[in-house]
């Protein structure tokens, strides 16, 4: 547990410390943006790292029950998993609608994923995991809010972006649900 609390940790820390903009602005400034970006990358990969030594060392030892969800929101989180999806692709696809009225369609996608796998699993590795990057994402989706650099100009129609995102969150989700889930995770999404 403590891998995973210290990937939490580390993940969190680099992540929040870009919404202190005139900070972040400092050290780019001393070390250059390359170098800035670089150690951005390789503190975030350690980050993630730990979290899943973490979290699988968790699941190893056996874990720790705090409720049992009830299975109608197993039924409920596959359905919130294909909107996260078709956001994370909205995230890289070309600028449109879903993209315009979301305004950061990566954060609002971390969002609905942590939350779907909080209804889904009552253990204490769960909670922990995905209750910390829940709150992460609200915090950071409240910082990017209050940036004058981060408005997303709204879009009016759908566009080819939108069918695009649409088409990968559909194709990734089935692909988890047909068994990548699984196979990266260990665990099988149904039965």
């Amino acid at each position: 547990m403590l891998l995973l609390i210290l990937g939490l940790a580390v993940f969190v820390t680099a992540h929040t410390f870009t919404t202190f903009r005139a900070e972040r602005a400092a050290v780019i400034g001393r070390v250059g943006e390359i170098p800035y970006k670089i150690a951005y990358s390789l503190v975030s990969l350690a980050g993630i790292v730990l979290i899943v030594h973490g979290f699988g060392a968790y699941r190893s030892a056996g874990y720790i029950p705090l409720w049992d969800p009830p299975v109608a929101l197993r039924h409920v989180a596959l359905l919130l998993m294909l909107v996260s999806f078709i956001l994370l692709a909205a995230a890289y696809a070309p600028s449109g609608l879903i993209k315009g009225a979301v305004k950061h369609p990566m954060l609002a996608g971390v969002k609905i994923w942590a939350l779907a796998h909080l209804l889904a699993n009552g253990d204490l590795g769960s909670v922990l995991l995905f209750g910390t990057l829940l709150a992460w994402a609200v915090y950071d989706r409240i910082a990017v809010k209050r940036r004058a650099d981060a408005v997303v100009p709204p879009r009016s129609g759908w566009t080819q972006g939108d069918w695009i995102a649409c088409a990968v969150g559909v194709i990734a989700w089935a692909a988890f649900i047909g068994g990548l889930h699984r196979l990266l995770f260990g665990v099988g999404v149904i039965g």
